[in-house]
Parts: C-alpha cells; sequence; structure tokens
C-alpha cells in the first residue's frame, strides 16, 4: 500500500477539528498535492485566474450576498438531516433544482457560466493532467465557499458523472485515460465540499454510482489521502442517503482499515457509521450484524469521542432490532453485552458522558427484556455489582420525583430497568408470559445466578430507601426487592436478609404514601411470612410492620367512615392543584417504549390496596399469633411504664410546687437510659411508639414541655433550680461510663437511637422544580420589574370582618424571594384609606433605595439562635430572632424582597406592622416569605409538591386585614430576673447556654409543628449536641461542686478527661442527602430560595447536616451559586441584568510591596473589602500574578500578623536587636495552643490601642475576603478565638483552651471558693473554719497576688479595692475579675473592631452553621495524610510522566519522607500556601501536575520549576532519588519570595 504524498496537518481532509459543522477550506495551490504537479497547476491557475478576473469577482459579490441566508439554511437542514423522519431523502424535491442550462436572471447566469466552465473543464475528454488538476483545484476553491442558494444553477447532474468518474479512476469503460491519485483525490474533495453545500446534490452522486468506487477505495487503501478524503464523504452523504450508504457496504469499508487513521479521521469514520444507523430498514440488517464485532473493538479505543460516537452507534442498532428476537441474540452472540458491561462500570478506564452511559444502561436493559443470550451473559459477567456500582455512585436521592417521560432518563433509572428485567415479576401483563418463564427457568436451573445478583444489590437498595429516596426511586427498589424475595427460596432468603434488617426497612415503605410503594411492601410481608413465617413475625411485631399494616386499614376505616376530610392519601394521589403530571409507576420501569404507556390503566385498582392489606392482616397477623409473640414487646411495655412514672412525677413536681420526688425520678431516669445498653435490643419502632423522648423532655423541663400555655410568668427560681438539677442528673448518667470511651457512652446510645427514629420518619419533603428555565417575568412586588426568577400569581382579599381598608381584587405576581414586609408595601398604600405621605414614601421608592444593598443584604440579617447565647435564653427576643435565620436564609435570594425584608427582620421591634396576613385561614409568619408558606400549606396537607407549570399559573389567595397594636408584654423581663440565678458568681451563666434556655422554655425556636413527632426528636437531639459541646465545661463545673463537697480531696483531680461524641454521629445521612438534592434544583441555584424546613433546621440544628452540605449552603445563602454570584442583582430601573452578567467572576488586581505588606492589605481592603470582584496579586518588580502570587499574599499577611510587637496577642515576645542595635527584627508569637487577643484596660488610656484597633479591623477583613475568594490562612487561632467569631459567650472553662496553665489556677482558686460557700453553710462543728482554707499548704495571702491581669501588670483589675493583694476573702472577686478581663471585657474592643471588618465583607453571622473546628478547618485548610495511593490518585502526571515513571515514584516517596515543615515548604512553593485547602489535595484546583521538564544541559544540573497559578510542576528526570531530593530541597527552600518567568 503507497502513500502518494506526505499529508501535512493542515490538510483540509485530515482535520482534527471533531466534526467541524461544514468541512470547506480554500485549496488555492493545494499544500495536499505532491511538489511537480502543483508547480505546474499553480501557474496554469494563476493564468486562468488572470483571464477570469471579472468572473471573480462577479463570484465574490454573489457570495457577500447569499451568505447569511446559507446560515440559516444550513442550520435547518443539519436539524433535518440529524432527525430520523426524512433521513433516506430519496423523495426529496425532485432533480429539477439540481441542475440549470442557462436562463434565469443575470445573477444566475453568471454563476451558471462560472461553474459551468470549471465543470465543464473537469469533464473535458483528452485533457492533460495538469489541466484537469487545474480545474478540480478551482472548482474545490469555488464549492468552500458556496452556498445552497447557489444549488439552483449549479450543473449538479453533469458535475456529479464527471467527478464520479475521476473518483473511479478517470476509466467508465470508453477507453478514456486513468485518472492520477491526486485527480481521484481532488474530485472526491470536491464531491465532499458539493455534499456538504448543497445536500441535495448527494441523490445526484449516489445516481452516478459512487458510493461502490467510495467503498473500494477503503476496502483496497491506494492512497492514504484519498482513503481519508473518502470517508470526509460518506460522513457528508450518509446524511442524507444512510440507507443507500448501508447497502452499498459502507460499515464494512469505512472500519476494514481504520485503526491505520488518525482520531480525527477515526471521528469521521464513526461519525458517518453512527449517520447510517440511526433507522435502519428491516431488510438491511445482515449490513450491520456482520459489522459489530469491528464496533465493539472500537469500544477499546483510547480517543474518548470515538468511544461516545460508537455507543450511539450500537444503541441506534437496539432500538432497530427491538422488535426481532433473533436479531437482538445474534447482536448478543456478537460481544455487545460483553463489551459495553466494562464501559458501564464504575471503574472503567473511559470515562463516558452521563447521558452516553446511561443509554447504554438502557441498551442492556433493552437486550434483557427481550434476549435471553442478553440475561445469561449479564448474569454470568456478574452484573449485579456493576448495577450496585452505578447506584453507590449515583446519588439514589437525587431521582426524578414522578414518572419520567421518554426524553428524561438517567443512570439511576435505566440501572433499576435493568435489575428489573434480569429478574422478572410474575405480575406481567399476558403478552410476556412466555419471556417471563423463561428467566425464571434461568434463575431456577442456575440458582448461583439470584444468589449472586441479590448478594451484590440488596443491600444498596435498602439503604437507598433507607436515605429517602423519592417514591418513583422506591417503588423501583421495593419491586427488585419483592422479585428477589418471590424468586429465593427460604433456605436462601433467609442467608440473604440476615445481614439486613428487612423489617426496618419494610416499615419505612408502609410510612410512605403512594399506592404503589405500599402495594410492593406489602407483597414482600406476604412472601416473608409464606416462606419464613417463625423467622420475621416476632421481628414484624418488634419493627412496626404490624402496627404500620393496622394503622393502614385504620386510615381506610376512617375515610369511609367520614368522606369529606379524607384528604390524606386521596389528595396525595389526585393532587388536582399542584401535580399534572401521572403518578402511576406500574409501568415506569418497562423498557420497552411505547406511546400508550402513560394511558395504560393502572395495575392497581380502585381499593385494591386496602384489601389487600385486610388480607395481609387476617391471614398473617391474626390476634392469635401476635399475642403469641407479645413476649418480643415486653420492652416497649417496661418503657411505656417508667415514661408514665416519669411524666406523672414530673406534674406534681411542678404543682406541689417542690422538688420531693427527686430521688426517685433521677433512679427511673437511670433505670430508662439503661435499657439502651440492655441486652435486649431496642428497635427504632420501640423507641418511638414508647413515648420516652417526650417524657424525658417533659421530665428535664420540669413538666412545662407537654403544657400548651407558653406563659413565663409562674417560672421562678424554683423552676429553674429544678430544671438545673434534673438536667445535671441526666448528664451525669449520660457521661457515664465516659472511661470506657465516647463509643460506649449513654450519651452516643441515646443519639444513634434518636438518629435512627428521624431517619424513619419523613416529614421533610424534597421540592422539585420541574423543566425550570431563566425565563423573563415580569413582577409586581417587591416593586415592578423584569425578573428571571418564577413568580407566584397571588389575589388579596380583605377579611369579611375588615372596615378600615378598601379591597384590591387584582391578581398580581409575586417574586418568590418577597417577604411580607415587601408585600405590605406594595399594598399598604392601595388599601389605605387614610394614606399619608409617610406612609406612601416606604412605596416602591423605599424598595428601590434599600435594593442597592441587595447584594450585601443577604447576609447583613443576623442573629442566629447560635449567635448569642443569650438571645436565645430566657429573654423573649429570642422569639424573632432564631427563626429571622431561617427565613432570611432561605430567602437570602435573588434581590427581590431581600432588601425590604432586611429592613423588617432588622427593625421589627420598632415598625409596627400595618397588615396581618392569612392563608386559608391561618396567619402568616412574617419571618417566613410567602412562597416558603404556601409550599409548605402544600405539604402540611401531605401533598408531593412539584413545581411545574400548572404551579406557576395556580393563583393563590391571600386574606389582609388591618394589624392590631399588641399589649407590652413584661413577663420576660421578670421571669428572666427570676431565673437568672447563676451556678456561682464565676461559674457557667447556665440560661445563656442555647440548649438549656430551651429546656427552661420546654420549647425550640423552630416554626416545625409541636404535634410532630419530629419535633421531640428534634429537640432530643438539641440537648443531646449541646450536652457533648459543652461536655468539658458541664464535668469541670461537677468537679468543682464534689471538691467543695468534699468527694474529691486533691486539687490534681479537679481537672477532668473528658471524651467528647464526635460530630459525625450527630449527622443525619438521610437529612443531608435531602438538603443536598434540594440545592441541587435549577430554582433554588437561580433565587436561592429553598423550602422552610431547610432554613429552619439549619438555624436551629445545623450539626444534622454534614460540613459538606453546611459549605454548600453558606455559599448558596451568603453569595449565591458560582455560576450567578456576580448575576443575582436586578436593576431597579426595570431591565433585567440577571442574565446579561458573566458566569465568571470579575477580578481586581493590584500590585504590593512584600516588605510592607500590612500597609499594602489596608490599601487593598479599603478599596475592595465590600466588592464581590475576586482581588489579585502582583509583587511590585515581580512579574508574577494571578492564583499562586494571591495565595502566597494571604500567608505572608497571616505570618506578618503573627509577629510581636503588634499588641495583638497574648504570648508576644521582645524583639531582637542585631549587634548594631539599628534593626529590630520582630519575633513571631509563641502560642502553641493558638493565638488569643491580649487584654487590653478600658480605664486605661494608651496612644498605641488605636492601632490594635485598627490591626484588628484589618483582620477582620482580611479574613472575611480570604473565605469569600476561597484562598487559605496560615494562621493559628486557638479555639477559643474561633467562638468569638461566631458569636459564643466564654467563660473560665474555654480559658483552658489558650492558656492552660492560668485555667488550671484559676479553676483551682474558683474550687476553693466554692469550697468555701459550701463550709460557711454548713452548720456542723466539725467543719474547718473558713480562715483555715489554704492552696496546696500555702494560705492565699502568702502567694503574693496582686489585683493585676496575670502576665500583663498594667492591668489593674479593681483600682477601687481595699486591699491590693488576694486574700481569702475576695479571692472570688479576684478570680471573677481575671475572667472577665481575659474573656471578655479586656478583649470587647478588639473583638468589636474585628466584626465591624469583618461584615464589610459579608455579616458574620453567616457563619454560624459552623462550629469552631469547621472554622478553622475553612479558614486555614487542612493537613492531609499523604500515603501514597492518595498521592496517585489526586495528582495528575502528564507530558512525559506517567505514574509508573521512575521518576514520579521518586518524588512520591520523597514527598511522604518529608518533615512537617518540608512538606509546608513544598507546598507553597507549588500552591503558595502551606496549607491545602479543606478537602484536602482532592480538593485543590487545579489539581497538582506533574510534568517532565526538559532542558538542554544535564537533568541532573537542572531545578524544579512551578506554576503556582496552575499547580503545575515541572521536575526534570534526575538520574537517582538522592539527587531529585537535593535539588527539590534546595529550590523548596531557596525558591520562595519571588515570582519571576520559569
Amino acid at each position: 500500500m503507497d502513500r502518494s504524498r506526505k499529508r501535512p496537518d493542515s490538510d483540509p481532509g485530515g482535520s482534527a477539528e471533531a466534526e467541524p459543522p461544514a468541512d470547506k477550506r480554500p485549496c488555492t495551490a493545494d499544500q495536499s498535492t505532491s511538489a511537480a504537479p502543483v508547480a505546474v497547476a499553480a501557474d496554469v491557475v494563476a493564468a486562468a485566474a488572470a483571464a477570469a478576473a471579472p468572473a471573480e469577482q462577479q463570484t465574490a459579490s454573489d457570495m457577500d450576498t447569499s451568505s447569511s441566508g446559507h446560515a440559516g439554511d444550513g442550520d435547518g437542514d443539519v436539524d433535518a438531516d440529524d432527525g430520523d423522519g426524512d433521513v433516506d431523502g430519496d423523495d426529496g424535491d425532485g432533480g429539477s433544482s439540481y441542475e440549470s442550462d442557462g436562463g434565469g436572471s443575470g445573477r444566475a447566469g453568471a454563476g451558471d457560466g462560472k461553474f459551468s466552465r470549471m465543470v465543464a473543464a473537469v469533464a473535458a475528454d483528452g485533457a492533460g493532467t495538469d489541466a484537469v488538476l487545474a480545474a478540480l483545484t478551482e472548482l474545490c476553491e469555488a464549492l468552500s465557499f458556496c452556498t445552497e442558494d447557489d444549488g439552483g444553477y449549479f450543473p449538479t447532474e453533469a458535475a456529479s458523472k464527471a467527478l464520479v468518474r475521476l473518483a473511479r479512476g478517470g476509466d467508465d469503460g470508453g477507453g478514456g485515460a486513468v485518472a492520477s491519485p491526486d485527480e481521484m483525490l481532488l474530485a472526491v474533495r470536491a464531491i465532499t465540499y458539493l455534499c456538504d453545500a448543497m445536500p441535495r446534490a448527494a441523490d445526484a452522486v449516489v445516481r452516478h454510482g459512487l458510493l461502490p468506487v467510495l467503498c473500494s477505495r477503503l476496502l483496497a487503501i491506494e492512497y492514504l489521502d484519498v482513503a481519508e478524503q473518502c470517508l470526509q464523504a460518506f460522513e457528508k452523504i450518509s446524511r442524507r442517503k444512510p440507507t443507500p450508504c448501508l447497502q452499498a457496504g459502507m460499515i464494512t469499508a469505512v472500519l476494514a482499515y481504520i485503526d491505520f487513521f488518525a482520531a480525527s479521521i477515526q471521528r469521521v469514520a464513526v461519525s458517518a457509521v453512527a449517520n447510517v444507523c440511526k433507522k435502519i430498514p428491516a431488510d438491511c440488517s445482515q449490513f450491520v450484524i456482520d459489522s459489530v464485532p469491528m464496533l465493539c473493538n472500537l469500544l477499546q479505543s483510547e480517543d474518548k469521542m470515538v468511544v461516545e460516537k460508537v455507543a450511539t452507534c450500537l444503541i441506534s442498532i437496539a432500538d432497530s432490532f427491538s422488535g426481532s428476537v433473533e436479531l437482538l441474540d445474534q447482536l448478543c452472540h456478537q460481544g455487545v453485552v460483553e463489551k459495553v458491561l466494562p464501559l458501564i462500570n464504575t471503574s472503567g478506564i473511559t470515562s463516558l458522558s452521563p447521558s452516553t452511559c446511561s443509554n447504554l444502561i438502557g441498551l442492556l436493559a433493552k437486550l434483557a427484556c427481550t434476549s435471553l443470550v442478553a440475561v445469561k451473559s449479564l448474569f454470568e459477567l456478574n452484573v449485579g455489582s456493576t448495577i450496585r456500582g452505578i447506584l453507590v455512585s449515583s446519588d439514589l436521592s437525587h431521582g426524578m420525583p414522578y414518572l419520567p417521560s421518554e426524553n428524561q432518563n438517567n443512570q439511576v433509572n435505566e440501572a433499576l430497568k435493568l435489575a428489573i428485567q434480569l429478574i422478572p415479576s410474575v405480575a406481567r401483563d399476558v403478552e410476556d408470559s412466555h419471556m417471563v418463564l423463561a428467566k425464571e427457568k434461568i434463575i431456577v436451573d442456575e440458582p448461583r445466578f439470584l444468589c449472586q445478583f441479590s448478594r451484590d444489590i440488596l443491600p444498596v437498595l435498602i439503604k437507598a430507601v433507607n436515605s429517602g429516596a423519592n417514591s418513583y426511586i422506591c417503588y423501583g427498589c421495593s419491586s427488585i426487592v419483592n422479585n428477589i424475595c418471590y424468586f429465593s427460596k427460604p433456605e436462601m432468603l433467609q442467608d440473604l436478609l440476615k445481614e439486613t434488617n428487612i423489617s426496618s426497612f419494610l416499615a419505612g415503605l408502609l410510612s410512605r404514601k403512594d399506592h404503589h410503594v405500599l402495594i410492593s411492601s406489602l407483597k414482600i410481608i406476604e412472601i416473608l411470612m409464606q416462606k419464613l413465617p417463625d423467622a420475621y413475625l416476632g421481628s414484624f411485631i418488634k419493627e412496626g410492620v404490624v402496627y404500620a399494616v393496622e394503622a393502614l386499614l385504620m386510615q381506610d376505616d376512617c375515610s369511609k367512615s367520614s368522606p369529606p376530610p379524607s384528604d390524606g392519601m386521596e389528595q396525595s394521589e389526585n393532587q388536582p392543584a399542584i401535580r399534572s403530571k401521572p403518578t402511576c409507576f406500574c409501568y415506569a420501569f418497562d423498557s420497552r417504549r411505547s406511546d400508550s404507556a402513560e394511558t395504560r390503566t393502572c395495575r392497581i385498582g380502585q381499593g385494591n390496596l386496602f384489601n389487600f392489606a385486610r388480607h395481609v392482616k387476617t391471614t398473617y397477623f391474626t390476634a392469635e399469633a401476635v399475642s403469641s409473640e407479645m413476649g418480643l414487646t415486653e420492652i416497649l411495655q417496661k418503657l411505656k411504664t417508667c415514661c408514665a412514672v416519669l411524666n406523672d412525677s414530673a406534674d406534681k413536681s411542678l404543682n406541689q410546687d417542690g422538688l420531693q420526688n427527686e430521688e426517685h425520678l433521677s433512679n427511673i431516669l437511670s433505670e430508662v437510659m439503661m435499657e439502651l445498653h440492655g441486652g435486649e435490643t431496642m428497635t427504632t419502632f420501640e423507641f418511638l411508639e414508647s413515648g420516652l423522648v417526650k417524657s424525658l423532655l417533659n421530665y428535664l423541663s420540669n413538666g412545662i414541655y407537654l403544657q400548651v400555655d407558653d406563659n413565663l410568668k409562674d417560672h421562678n427560681a424554683d423552676h429553674f433550680g429544678a430544671v438545673l438539677k434534673r438536667f445535671q442528673s441526666f448528664a451525669h448518667i449520660c457521661f457515664s461510663r465516659m472511661e470506657q470511651g465516647w463509643g460506649d457512652m449513654l450519651l452516643t446510645l441515646l443519639v444513634r437511637k434518636l438518629q435512627s427514629a428521624l431517619t424513619s420518619l419523613d416529614n421533610f419533603p424534597v421540592i422539585m422544580s420541574h423543566n425550570f428555565k431563566p425565563r423573563n417575568n415580569i413582577s409586581d412586588i417587591p416593586i415592578r420589574h423584569s425578573t428571571i426568577n418564577p413568580c407566584i400569581r397571588v389575589r388579596f382579599k380583605k377579611d369579611e370582618d375588615e372596615t378600615n381598608l378598601s379591597s384590591y381584587d387584582n391578581a398580581v405576581n409575586l417574586e418568590i424571594s418577597s417577604s411580607l414586609n415587601s408585600i405590605e408595601q406594595f399594598l399598604w398604600p392601595k388599601v389605605s384609606t387614610t394614606t399619608s405621605d409617610q406612609d406612601t414614601e416606604s412605596s416602591p421608592s423605599s424598595v428601590a433605595s434599600e435594593s442597592k444593598y441587595a447584594e450585601d443584604d443577604p447576609q447583613v440579617r443576623d442573629s442566629s439562635p447560635e449567635s448569642s447565647p443569650p438571645s436565645e435564653g430566657i429573654t423573649w427576643e429570642n422569639q424573632n430572632s432564631p427563626v429571622e435565620p431561617c427565613a432570611k436564609k432561605g430567602s437570602s435570594s435573588s434581590a427581590g424582597g431581600q432588601p425590604d425584608r432586611n429592613k423588617v427582620i432588622g427593625t421589627d421591634r420598632a415598625v409596627q406592622p400595618k397588615l396581618l396576613f392569612s392563608l386559608k385561614g391561618k396567619e402568616l409568619d412574617r419571618s417566613v416569605t410567602l412562597y416558603q408558606s404556601i409550599l409548605q400549606d402544600q405539604i402540611n396537607v401531605g401533598a408531593d409538591v412539584i413545581l411545574d407549570t400548572q404551579f406557576w399559573r395556580s393563583v393563590h389567595d391571600v386574606t389582609f386585614r388591618t394589624a392590631a397594636n399588641p399589649e407590652k408584654d413584661d413577663s420576660p423581663d421578670s421571669s428572666n430576673a427570676a431565673i437568672s440565678t447563676n451556678d456561682c458568681k464565676t461559674g457557667l451563666m447556665w440560661q445563656a447556654l442555647p440548649f438549656f434556655s430551651s429546656l427552661l422554655l420546654g420549647k425550640i425556636s423552630c416554626k416545625i409543628d409541636r404535634s410532630s413527632p419530629s419535633y421531640d426528636i428534634l429537640f432530643m437531639l438539641k440537648v443531646l449536641e449541646g450536652l457533648n459541646r459543652f461536655s468539658f465545661h458541664l464535668v469541670s463545673n461537677e468537679r468543682n461542686h464534689a471538691f467543695a463537697q468534699g468527694r474529691i480531696t486533691s486539687l490534681d483531680d479537679l481537672k477532668p478527661s473528658v471524651s467528647s461524641v464526635p460530630l459525625q454521629e450527630f449527622v443525619s445521612a438521610k437529612l443531608t442527602d435531602k438538603l443536598e438534592q434540594q440545592m441541587h434544583d435549577p430554582l433554588v441555584l437561580r433565587s436561592r430560595c429553598l423550602p422552610l424546613w431547610c432554613t429552619e433546621l439549619m438555624s436551629t440544628c445545623p450539626f444534622l447536616f454534614s460540613f459538606e452540605a453546611r459549605w454548600k449552603y453558606f455559599q448558596l445563602t451568603a453569595f449565591g451559586s458560582s455560576s450567578i454570584q456576580h448575576g443575582h442583582m436586578r436593576d431597579t430601573s426595570g431591565n433585567n441584568i440577571a442574565t446579561e452578567r458573566s458566569p465568571s467572576f470579575s477580578r481586581k488586581k493590584f500590585k504590593v510591596d512584600r516588605n510592607d505588606i500590612l500597609v499594602s492589605a489596608g490599601k487593598v481592603m479599603r478599596s475592595y473589602a465590600r466588592s464581590n470582584a475576586l482581588l489579585e496579586v502582583e509583587y511590585e518588580e515581580e512579574v508574577g500574578t494571578g492564583l499562586g502570587p494571591t495565595m502566597e499574599f494571604y500567608t505572608l499577611i497571616s505570618h506578618e500578623f503573627q509577629k510581636s510587637g503588634l499588641g495583638m496577642w497574648r504570648g508576644e515576645l521582645p524583639c531582637e536587636a542585631h549587634t548594631d542595635k539599628t534593626h529590630i527584627v520582630p519575633r513571631t508569637v509563641v502560642a502553641p495552643n493558638g493565638l488569643f487577643p491580649r487584654p487590653w484596660s478600658a480605664s486605661v488610656e494608651c496612644p498605641s490601642f488605636s492601632e490594635v484597633n485598627k490591626r484588628f479591623h484589618l483582620l477582620g477583613q482580611v479574613l472575611a475576603k480570604a473565605i469569600k475568594d476561597g484562598r487559605i490562612l496560615d494562621i493559628p487561632f486557638s479555639k477559643a478565638f474561633y467562638k468569638l467569631i461566631l458569636g459564643q459567650e466564654l467563660n473560665i472553662y474555654d480559658i483552658n483552651s489558650f492558656d492552660p496553665e492560668l485555667a488550671t489556677t484559676l479553676m483551682e482558686f474558683k474550687a476553693l471558693t466554692c469550697q468555701r460557700k459550701y463550709l460557711e453553710s454548713c452548720s456542723t462543728k466539725e467543719c474547718q473554719s473558713p480562715s483555715d482554707l489554704s492552696y496546696r499548704g500555702r494560705r492565699i495571702e502568702d502567694l503574693a497576688i496582686d489585683f493585676t491581669v496575670p502576665g500583663y501588670p498594667e492591668y489593674v483589675l479593681s483600682p477601687g479595692s481595699s486591699s491590693d493583694n488576694v486574700n481569702a476573702e475576695n479571692l472570688e472577686e479576684y478570680v471573677s475579675f481575671v475572667v472577665e478581663a481575659t474573656v471578655k471585657n479586656g478583649i470587647s474592643r478588639q473583638l468589636e473592631a474585628f466584626k465591624s471588618g469583618f461584615s464589610q465583607v459579608f455579616p458574620l453571622s453567616t457563619l454560624q452553621v459552623f462550629s469552631e473546628d469547621e472554622l478553622e478547618r475553612l479558614l486555614c485548610g487542612e493537613q492531609d495524610n499523604w500515603d501514597f495511593v492518595k498521592l496517585v490518585d489526586h495528582i495528575k502526571f502528564d507530558h512525559g510522566y506517567t505514574s509508573n515513571s521512575p521518576a514520579v515514584i521518586n518524588l512520591l516517596e520523597i514527598i511522604q519522607e518529608f518533615e512537617c515543615h518540608e512538606r509546608r515548604a513544598f507546598l507553597q512553593f507549588i500552591t503558595g500556601s502551606p496549607r491545602l485547602p479543606p478537602g484536602g489535595l482532592a480538593a485543590l484546583n487545579p489539581n497538582l501536575t506533574v510534568v517532565r521538564k526538559h532542558s538542554n544541559n544535564d537533568a541532573d544540573d537542572d531545578l524544579p520549576s512551578v506554576m503556582t497559578c496552575a499547580n503545575y510542576l515541572k521536575l526534570p528526570a534526575y538520574c537517582s532519588k538522592e539527587r531529585m531530593r537535593e535539588k527539590l530541597l534546595y529550590a523548596i527552600t531557596e525558591g520562595q519570595g519571588s515570582f519571576h518567568l520559569s
């Protein structure tokens, strides 16, 4: 096989572009022809061009005028050709439009003359080779610029005939001359251009016999360039003439030598095959079947685009053969299943696009539906592990909320279809019965197939349902489980289910509302009771399955006895006002695509569910059978008895105003808690059904939890004392077994049981938008403007009893983020009968004036429950403040309703609302948006809310009336004063602990319905999480009391060793999945409007969600999603600018002085702190800019803030001076436990303190900007300082986190004062005199302690004190003063400066969803453990290196051997920061990349270099590991501190 010439890179036929839309390029002096002919041809063409200049000008003019029309026509042709409607094109429009022999307009005549002349030159008999080449070159160039408009006067027939003759080689049987290779190449190229410019010309070239010619050129390749051009021609022709191409044997010809071609040409070849496979006629199947093995081999190609196209071919082939079992069997015999299955495995090498992967899974499902060969092959290949991988890697809770339409496939949907086809159900259509029986025979004959498949897939199916998957996914999972149980023998079934809690799984399914899921659950119950009655009856009773069946029947009885209120199940089934999509799942997983699938009759008839449930109960759960197993519920009876005692005693204690029964109650409580650790397992059902959680809360709250009255006037100091005593007893029980580790503590066991209970309850539905696409809408509220978010339609109706307001009958569009305050501002001027200037000026103008802060306002609305613990305490301020962040975060969405919402929340007490709004008779909460209230109302009636077109078109009626002036209630203040008793002056501020103040109130500040079981669980989890978080404080406090009472005699025993439960134990996987799914919804991403439960739970119980989910929530609500962070504002003039903004962030570059970094940082923050732009740094006299220098900028600032002499931190050291005493070198602050502000006395004026305040202000700005821009700091703050950032109040026990020595001394002094008080209150004569108290054998006076802060003699604690030194009398006062100075008054001004700087960037309160450890992780990243596997997984090797290269292996080993300081230096050398971002190496963006550095000299003499902006290490291939280590260490130590070109 000869090659006529070398194919250059610029050859149009060999373009590396993937499927160009129009492969037409000028070919003047074509570079693809050989050198000698080109020289001759160039002369000929030059002469011809000179002679035909006028014609050329006319042609150029024609092309200019027709180019726009061609673009439109071209698009239309592509669309038509890509469809399945007119792929053959045989009938077309006839041949009359292909050719014109004269006449027509002058323009046509000129064009006709030009093209006719060129075609005549090409077709001339006896013309020399040079002349033909010149004519072909000119024709190719003209056709490359040709448009379809020229088709009316192009001589298509003549050109086709001549070009096909030349492509054939010139010998048409008439004795003509044989064409040269160059003539054949240019002839095929001209045909390619012709068919691209005028697709209908494909009919003509096919009629003239081109297809056999192209096939012959590909089957016997003489010239590679000609073969490549033939492939290009096939790709164009196959778009219009797929069937003739198929019949000509194109697939075999195209694939015969495909491996010889470049990747770009291979893509063209498989594109041509894909074109002909779109719709295969029944009589052409053999042309395809023979080529399937070659297609399957191409699935192993390294080119992703080739694999994608081949996959498309196979999918189309299977679709075309779907009606023939024989053809599908042949496909399977050709190896389709064996080749396709590895591609969809999650561990596959080639990563396919999600849509292609879904389609391939669907291909296997279709094969399994009809072909027994496919079923056997899939079982042999262990398809179960593949399906398991798909379901594990895909988030099952992200499934579709309703029956998917034809074009809405995803991998989970197709994987479930495949599993259902492999294990068929007996409940099949009649026409499927033969196939069902045949598949059943396979399973029966080969039990190992079913066993292995079930072992792989059962656990993940059960986990999917338990994690909160929607009804659609639940039905698919339960159907598969049902099929497996049906076909499994009892012995195998028992073995399969021994590792899974199938009873709990079924109880969860029975709590669903969808009838299909319920029927499927009942079928599984029936099968298990038939096959294994003895094994599962007791389990069904304990897990609540029997109870759920009875509850289902009770619901049916209630609906029959009272038809009108039977909204429950029927409404969730029909939902006429919410859902317009069909809810029948009977045919949802049928792999046969049928147009009538949605119109088929549902297999579940009216009443069948309840009839079947009654059958199950009467057959398997008879009274005799259940009563015989009642011994298993003995624990439930015991729990109920104990709970009844707790409830009765709690009420008595409160009513009798005394605490006589506390010891008895404590014993009962201990007995109840020990049941969690008993020998018999307490099931989730028993835990819930016993009412244990409610009883515990009622006991701990001193009986007020079950009271409806919220009045606190009767809650006096006795109530506080009772709650405190009970809480301390409860905490003591929870912390028991602490010495054995956290895993064995009763606190841990109770948390786990509560988490299981919360998972079993499904009260927080995910609300998805259906086919949401941003469209311009006109919103009337808050002001009339154009918005890209959907608007809800609202009609305001005046209350029937309202007489002071006017009516307003118009339906208006309301932006979904609008608050009730913005609605009031819109509505009040229109309905008020006494409108004043003051009233009206708050209308659109005030909203507009506020909207300019819309970008910052989402974050200005602060006060989370955790932000300021006292505010969630006894003062009634917490009535609004805890819910404000919920609604605020939920509606911190588009700028629409945000600004005015902030204003309302910020001044809720100052501005009295004028109107009250009601929805369906229920008054609306002003801290919740109307959109959230509407969604919550739909949830409350049991509906599955789907935000589809019908929802947005519905009009919601809202009633308004005048707001009454509420009477001021002073009870909170009085009650606060009554119970503000502290443990002691320096002890715990009990009411400042959020969870303890909730117990005092008997409620949490959350909008969740108190009657919901979830409310009890959430309350208890909040108490336990607080108990765990403050465990050190609580245990230390208890040790102090023990020392005072003499139960502990040594001061050394005061400091406890505490085992805290890891925060991960408090995370609910189900709720985290639901929140993630909700935040993935396109509408939420665009509008930032979340359902009420998301914002409420995040505000009240953020610990329920994983750190990653809370980070995404923070990003969404604080800044908006990444794609719209700079596009969520709207123009108040009414012009919508949301969609006009670029998704990428704007950037602000600035130069800084490396030697004066703090001054530079101050200038930058003054200019850009409030800007949303990303900051980028460039250093003076250096060339580097971008990510790397910016990361180093934040690192340098971090180090600068840690220097002594700034007056900011505890532990500052004096500066070092050189020998010449002219240059002072500041030393780094030594803070082994982290940095904490040093105390400054407010009573002493100090000029330097103003500079300290400015530095803290700058520090706040830098920290906030680093978080917002995603930068990493290298500054070790103490845990106590992070608590201050999060708005938490510190006490004596927090000092231990930054100054353990001082904390130990203060706590010992505190213990002595407590002991003194105890002794003073003791009336026995044996008591020691208080004056004899000593500290470690010495009198307090002998310690010679003065009234100053330890370590800061200038900070005088009490200038007016009666004594200058500390003694036994004033020791308590001294401890109190030191604590105040250390963590409160002495640092309050610095903290305020820090907060003011921080809040200029975004509000500090938005961080309160994180713990102090997580905040450190956000700010300072994390130190990853770099094991070899992790390094290989997360480092990319390219351009000369692979993971197996010797140099790479040496590098990884060296990195692992690095010390901590060397690893930090290595990271800073590569990324600009010595720390990794949260998530470690995997989260590094861009990925760390290592490439080979080529050098002109010896590689061993070269140094590594980096591109920090791309995290790109250029590493020479050193001769040895020792040499690499030497050069690498030299580079990372000496190469710091500057950015230059490498």
